[in-house]
């Protein structure tokens, strides 16, 4: 249901703008995508574990909001992150 420390990292790798970036905006909103789509598995098959549900709504607003963030500071970076992670808007 986590992410694994080695996942991690790759994730932080790929959406790194320079090295040693791991608090970025592109790069937090990678691990809690990469988060979310774990826990949203887990909730498929365990479909009445309702704290797990209350963890992903609020981390599912937690990346809403830095997309925000990211959207009102540059709007090519905006587009760019969610043509790669896949997301829709």
């Amino acid at each position: 249901m986590s992410i694994t420390p080695v996942r991690k990292q790759e994730v932080i790798r790929d959406y790194a703008a320079k090295d040693g970036d791991t608090g970025s905006a592109e790069v937090q909103i990678a691990i809690l995508s990469e988060r979310i789509r774990n826990l949203t598995d887990h909730l498929g098959t365990h479909k009445k574990d309702f704290h797990s549900r209350r963890g992903l709504l609020v981390m599912v607003g937690h990346r809403r909001s830095l997309l925000d963030y990211l959207k009102r500071k540059n709007v090519a970076r905006y587009e760019a992150l969610i043509g790669r992670l896949g997301l829709r808007r």
